[in-house]
């Protein structure tokens, strides 16, 4: 088969990619890179600036690329919006590749109209980016935003355009799959992420001689060991946190750092703090494996694609694991995520525990990477999107 992967998160596309051509199908990812984070991509699609110059030359670059973008079998978006334009400027570009290619299948892995729409009922899910129980998360500056631009902006009505037209849908979280299902059940596929497997996902050793780096900004980056300076005994632990600037609050890395902070206080001299805010995906993958503990996505009932590289490194996640990730999965045996509600108090008890118990790592790190290898492995993954996309 022929693939066309346009746009990228998190190295879903890439990873993707990777695994089908492992199966010996042609796979092309067109994406910007997810700008500083620098994914891997086989054409580079990516806007200056918002000037009006960098404007008009992405516009001729995207022109000039969509006579290359035919005669695939499958294109997949990551997103309605795929390109780097304002909504009501992309519908051209997808009529254009619903035209000239075949099957069009639509991926539900982030932000869109339908997530923000279920999960502002405050009903379908306990707690989400956009509610906590009955309680409405609509109050908060960044929310405010995101629901004013999907639920009443061309955004919205992108989404909603393509999501109706398009072949297919793929969710790649439980909660996706929950969304598209109330509106889409006969054509959304839920599919788990792709990983790649660690080479070496052992567990690295404990921390001793290793000094780290407190910068005035608050990042935390680790600095190359220097004899005579001792780091700490063997059950110090490296609590590892990615930070993006203006989603800390809406990812809920607020509230675990502050839980985390307060750990540290209480242990200062059993674990330590890693914190890293926009480094390229490289980098931030060498960081994260030095480290032994990760938190992320607090108000998530799933792990997405940073906690399972981070658990194919050997990790220990503490974030969403509720028991519907186990279930979608079919999972009864493994359970290697600290699963935490999105309450402060909550984050702090399972991490002090963590602290004040290093001895369960071990097995949580195994399980870690067991559960990717049964479950996300790459190449496992896009035969499932294959078998997927030729039922069509």
């Amino acid at each position: 088969m022929r693939i066309l992967l346009l746009g990228d998160y998190s190295n879903v596309h890439w990873t993707l990619a990777e695994g089908l051509r492992k199966l010996g199908h042609e796979a092309t990812v067109v994406s910007d890179g997810d700008y500083w984070k620098g994914y891997r991509r086989d054409v580079n699609l990516r806007r200056r600036s918002l000037g009006k110059r960098d404007t008009l030359r992405y516009l001729w670059d995207c022109v000039r690329l969509m006579p290359r973008l035919k005669g695939y079998d499958v294109v997949q978006l990551i997103n309605p919006l795929f390109l780097d334009f304002k909504p009501e400027r992309i519908w051209p570009f997808y009529r254009y590749l619903r035209k000239h290619n075949g099957k069009m299948v639509m991926g539900a892995f982030g932000m869109d109209y339908y997530w923000v729409k279920t999960c502002m009922d405050c009903q379908t899910f306990r707690y989400s980016d956009f509610n906590i129980g009955s309680h409405s998360r609509a109050d908060e500056p960044q929310n405010r935003q995101l629901i004013d631009e999907w639920l009443n902006g061309e955004k919205g009505r992108l989404c909603q355009r393509v999501a109706q037209d398009c072949d297919a849908i793929v969710a790649g979280l439980y909660e996706y799959k929950v969304v598209y299902d109330q509106w889409f059940p006969e054509k959304t596929r839920y599919i788990p992420m792709p990983t790649q497997p660690s080479p070496d996902p052992s567990p690295c050793p404990p921390l001793n001689g290793r000094e780290y780096n407190d910068h005035p900004d608050g990042v935390t980056t680790p600095r190359p060991h220097r004899e005579g300076h001792g780091g700490g005994s063997g059950s110090l632990l490296r609590f590892f946190l990615g930070i993006q600037q203006g989603r800390s609050a809406y990812k809920g890395t607020d509230v675990m750092l502050r839980a985390l902070e307060r750990v540290k206080a209480k242990y200062p001299e059993r674990c330590k703090i890693v914190k890293v805010e926009s480094v390229p995906f490289d980098e931030y993958k060498r960081m994260m494996s030095e480290c032994d503990v990760l938190l992320d996505q607090l108000y998530s009932y799933t792990p997405a694609m940073n906690a399972l590289v981070a658990m194919s490194q050997g990790l220990v996640v503490v974030g969403g694991g509720e028991p519907e990730n186990y279930d979608i999965l079919g999972e009864t045996e493994l359970r290697p995520i600290i699963n935490v509600l999105p309450d402060e108090e909550d984050v702090f008890r399972k991490l002090e525990d963590l602290v004040l118990h290093p001895e369960r790592l071990p097995e949580l790190k195994r399980q870690s990477v067991e559960y990717v290898r049964r479950h996300h492995d790459y190449v496992k993954v896009a035969q499932q999107y294959v078998d997927f996309w030729t039922s069509l």
